[in-house]
């Protein structure tokens, strides 16, 4: 065996690693996205989404203890920034996927970064990305026999898009002016805050054995337990990998669904997912191929 076999033995290993974690991480999101469709029916979208944040915020100020009375005024900017895009985008999104299947909610959701993906490479013969995803969008709306979800649905979706894109955005800014976890911290404390206005209104119903385990879980799925995957899954493998399997975040959103949520999917429908995927790895290979 040769000295290159060798070394090249344990980077193949921690590739394959942050695969691995990779996967787990959008397998946390998407079923964890599936998994609160039983706390949305029971204490609403809006008091499911302010639980989740608090119970996020409060595990990860425990771990962290961020110094807040040290941070600066630029700091203070960028956490409230993202704080307030968090709680807005999630707040959609569980308001979206009240009212349509959760792979409509999440394709529709996708194209908020797929649309800043594209931005920043500019225009010409990209934009078949985003018109691929637009088809494969109108594709999963409908099921063969008439348009899925409401309009209302949908606007929630295009708004968590948008929450979406511009959360990657702040997120670049903040983790460049905060140390380690301290910026994700502070936005959820942030985030939690913003919430609380509407979610307290229903918060006593969820003040159970019951209602306060199934909210710690699924703050432990999401953002939590994927965030340190991703992590660990970025010091694992480049950048580019990580960025391609991502895009394959909608494929699992519809097979959460259909096994949680028993929401099944017609041939087109899965052709729409597809596309969508398709686009969003078209994009992120486009801006790697960039020099």
């Amino acid at each position: 065996m040769t000295d290159q076999q060798v070394v090249a033995r344990p980077n193949n290993a921690g590739l394959w690693s942050g695969v691995l974690l990779c996967f787990a991480s959008m397998s946390s999101i998407q079923f964890g996205s599936a998994f609160s469709a039983t706390a949305i029916d029971a204490y609403g979208p809006s008091t499911t989404t302010f639980l989740r944040l608090v119970m996020a915020a409060t595990v990860l100020a425990v771990i962290v203890r961020p110094p807040m009375r040290s941070y600066s005024r630029e700091q203070w900017k960028s956490a409230l920034s993202l704080g307030a895009t968090m709680a807005a985008m999630t707040l959609c999104f569980f308001a979206a996927i009240d009212r349509i299947p959760l792979g409509l909610a999440v394709a529709i959701e996708f194209l908020g970064p797929l649309a800043v993906a594209t931005w920043s490479l500019g225009a010409g013969w990209r934009l078949i990305w985003p018109l691929a995803a637009f088809i494969g969008v109108v594709l999963l709306s409908h099921d063969g026999e008439g348009w899925v979800g409401d309009p209302v649905g949908v606007l929630f979706a295009c708004g968590a898009g948008v929450g979406w894109g511009t959360y990657i955005i702040l997120m670049k800014k903040t983790g460049k002016v905060f140390r380690g976890l301290e910026g994700l911290s502070m936005s959820l404390l942030v985030a939690a805050v913003v919430a609380a206005p509407f979610g307290l209104p229903r918060v006593g119903e969820a003040l159970n054995p019951e209602g306060i385990g199934m909210m710690l879980g699924l703050a432990l799925l999401v953002p939590l337990f994927p965030y340190a995957l991703e992590m660990i899954a970025l010091r694992r493998m480049p950048m580019s990998a990580f960025g391609i399997l991502m895009s394959l975040e909608p494929a699992l959103g519809a097979l959460a669904g259909f096994l949680v949520l028993s929401q099944p999917m017609t041939p087109l429908q899965m052709l729409g997912t597809g596309l969508v995927v398709a686009a969003s790895a078209g994009v992120t290979s486009s801006g790697n191929g960039e020099t």
